[in-house]
């Protein structure tokens, strides 16, 4: 049995709502028997859960102290996948369930707050050795921060090549124990979400040998190692320069005001021009 358990000690990363659209996704694609295990005191998978009409995925309540003889249960009952939600800011329980995963996905908002509390996350998966997955979510479409995010968070492990952007029907749609898959089937949160699932259970597969659970369809740009979704914003494009008309046919009264042009302002500051991104000018840099 595989383990891939959701974690951030952020709280509202969206951990609930992805846990419930993972495991549904996992058990339409033929991986199942799925179980969602909520460890989380609130109960939110729960309450969710307890209003789907589907059987499936199967839920299990677990507490903390029995997780590992849970986990073993339902190994032996014939369960492949579990996909466990975990609390928020108790780094203890936290730690106990990161102990027994396959991976360790961490959904993060494209946010200061959210890439400032990612750290203490992937010291808990570190510590057990266990592998990351960040999954940027509840992005704004053609934002600049979600690609800095992204960049951000790869410094510290792998991000998803699939980003969740923020709408409403995805989050909507878990009202009545369904997922955005389930409701809009053909809705682009829809779409994401069959591919974070996708990426996932490829990389499930390649971290545990398992080739029964290698995806029959792989996307191809994930082959290409690009972040869909975070390149949509066109990077500024300064405008050309102006360029005064020859000195032989300006009049001669204007000859030595175009010289002295050349020679004091260049194109857009000379050499005080912005040229960091973040507004550094060229003189500052360390030399």
């Amino acid at each position: 049995m595989h383990v891939l358990v959701l974690a951030s000690q952020k709280g509202g990363s969206g951990k609930t709502t992805l846990s419930g659209h993972l495991a549904v996704e996992a058990d339409q694609a033929g991986i199942g028997p799925v179980a969602l295990i909520d460890t989380d005191p609130q109960g939110s998978l729960s309450h969710w859960w307890n209003a789907r009409r589907s059987p499936t995925p199967h839920f299990a309540k677990v507490g903390l102290l029995e997780l590992g003889a849970a986990l073993k249960a339902l190994a032996a009952s014939g369960v492949k996948l579990a996909v466990i939600d975990t609390p928020p800011a108790i780094t203890a329980s936290i730690s106990e369930v990161v102990a027994h995963a396959d991976l360790v996905a961490v959904p993060t908002r494209p946010s200061p707050h959210d890439l400032r509390a990612v750290g203490a996350t992937v010291d808990i998966a570190e510590r057990h050795g266990k592998p990351v997955l960040f999954v940027v979510n509840a992005a704004t479409p053609r934002a600049r921060i979600t690609g800095e995010a992204a960049i951000a968070l790869s410094q510290h492990g792998t991000v998803a090549p699939v980003t969740l952007h923020h709408r409403v029907d995805f989050a909507a749609s878990m009202v009545d124990g369904r997922t955005v898959g389930e409701v809009v089937p053909k809705s682009q949160s829809a779409k994401e979400v069959r591919d974070l699932w996708l990426y996932i259970q490829d990389r499930l597969s390649r971290l545990t040998g398992d080739p029964k659970l290698l995806p029959q369809v792989r996307p191809s740009h994930f082959a290409t190692g690009a972040l869909s979704g975070l390149g949509e914003e066109p990077p500024p494009v300064d405008p050309p320069p102006i360029v005064p008309p020859p000195l032989d046919e300006a009049p001669a009264a204007e000859r030595r005001m175009l010289l002295d042009r050349r020679v004091t302002a260049a194109p857009f500051g000379g050499l005080d021009r912005r040229a960091h991104p973040f507004g550094r000018r060229a003189a500052d840099r360390p030399q």
